[in-house]
């Protein structure tokens, strides 16, 4: 009698399930290693401004619902995070009538992947980010096995969009069967619209709004339109963020960056490299802080193999901060000049009082690792002692 029921509420569950989704007309979803919630942003501001009722969800550093009129609501979560929050999504979307929904989905583990947009949100459109090597115990040791992954997630179908350079066989080889487009967007692709700076979101990496444009066109959406709403777009609490502030004694200039949600060595030395074309140092002096998180082991095993290539040359000094700080200083040694140090765990005042403390120079502070924990705490104290600086 027990399994009669319970067929009988999964079968009742299916249908409101799919009721809900066949509801909103446009659905969305967007997966890759980084840049999941900036895209998501993106898209959905461009759909604002073109009109559309747009419910939006991001699961990034700070999970949120965004709403139609842009105001955001945190996603409060008991437990670990479930794929299973996606019902409640689709029904507030149901219920506000929205015209369209922006979904970045949260799943790591290929099944889960097919179940979340496959089988949930059946999305019209699919937007896949990048490809990088993070989450390993999960995803596998190759960029092949991560972008296997992801093909999970395409949809029956459906238009899925790539950048041209990190495009795979294996997304064209499940595509075909589920009678799906690939769509790969060329690295050069509206560069006419992004040539001025003020076309830009200070906030936002290119690649990020290439893509989003490309979303945007196929949609049919006037690009000036997009690019408007994207301007208003609210960046997301783990995008690419710098700040101003005095430090030590006596006081001395510092800029202090927030690359803690790019997570990845490979992802951080991107986004440290595009500093750097920006001239954005200055001849200061760089800082590392590395933030390390107890459950995510495998990558600072990634961390340690890449430091100990020297794939940071430009940084002199490493703050190793988190569970696995002494660890990893006891198994790297850097060349040269360079320090490594490990701060104790304490709040975000003590962290950057010792930190100026031992770099008597202007400096640039770069947060890097992982943004769980520390990492938080960090650049919500940033936000409130330091100036937002422009890039």
């Amino acid at each position: 009698m027990f399994a009669v029921l319970l067929v009988i509420y999964f079968i009742a569950e299916r249908f409101i399930l799919n009721k809900d989704v066949q509801r909103i007309p446009l659905r969305i979803c967007v997966t890759g290693t980084r840049g999941k919630s900036s895209v998501t942003r993106l898209i959905a501001a461009s759909l604002r401004e073109a009109g559309f009722t747009v419910l939006a969800r991001t699961t990034g550093s700070k999970p949120v619902i965004i709403f139609p009129a842009g105001e955001e609501k945190e996603i409060k979560r008991r437990g670990v995070p479930s794929i299973l929050e996606g019902k409640n999504i689709l029904k507030k979307g149901a219920e506000i009538q929205a015209q369209a929904l922006v979904l970045e989905l949260m799943s790591i583990h290929p099944e889960c992947g097919y179940y979340e947009s496959v089988q949930m949100f059946k999305p019209h459109i699919l937007v896949i980010t990048n490809v990088r090597l993070d989450h390993l115990a999960q995803t596998g040791t190759s960029k092949e096995d991560v972008a296997r992954g992801f093909a999970s997630s395409i949809p029956e179908s459906g238009s899925v969009f790539i950048p041209q350079e990190e495009f795979f066989p294996v997304f064209k080889e499940v595509a075909e069967r589920m009678s799906s487009t690939i769509i790969q967007i060329p690295g050069g692709s509206f560069t006419e619209y992004l040539q001025s700076k003020n076309n830009l979101p200070s906030f936002e990496l290119e690649e990020n709004i290439r893509l989003s444009l490309a979303v945007a066109e196929f949609l049919g959406i006037d690009k000036k339109v997009a690019l408007q709403g994207m301007m208003k777009a609210q960046p997301d609490f783990g995008s690419l963020k710098t700040w101003t502030v005095d430090l030590g004694s006596p006081p001395r200039c510092w800029h202090l960056v927030s690359c803690f949600a790019a997570n990845d060595p490979e992802s951080t030395r991107l986004a440290l490299s595009r500093l750097l074309e920006k001239k954005f140092f200055n001849r200061k002096e760089i800082i590392g802080l590395l933030n390390l998180r107890r459950d995510r082991g495998d990558r600072t095993l990634q961390w340690l193999k890449t430091l100990k290539e020297e794939a940071f040359p430009e940084i002199r000094k490493f703050f190793l901060i988190g569970n696995h700080a002494h660890a990893l200083k006891s198994k790297l040694k850097l060349p040269g000049k360079a320090e490594l140090f490990v701060s104790k765990p304490r709040g975000p005042q003590k962290i950057m009082a010792e930190i100026a403390e031992k770099v008597n120079a202007d400096a640039v502070l770069i947060g890097m690792g992982n943004m769980e924990g520390a990492g938080k705490e960090l650049v919500e104290y940033w936000e409130n002692i330091g100036e937002p600086y422009d890039f």
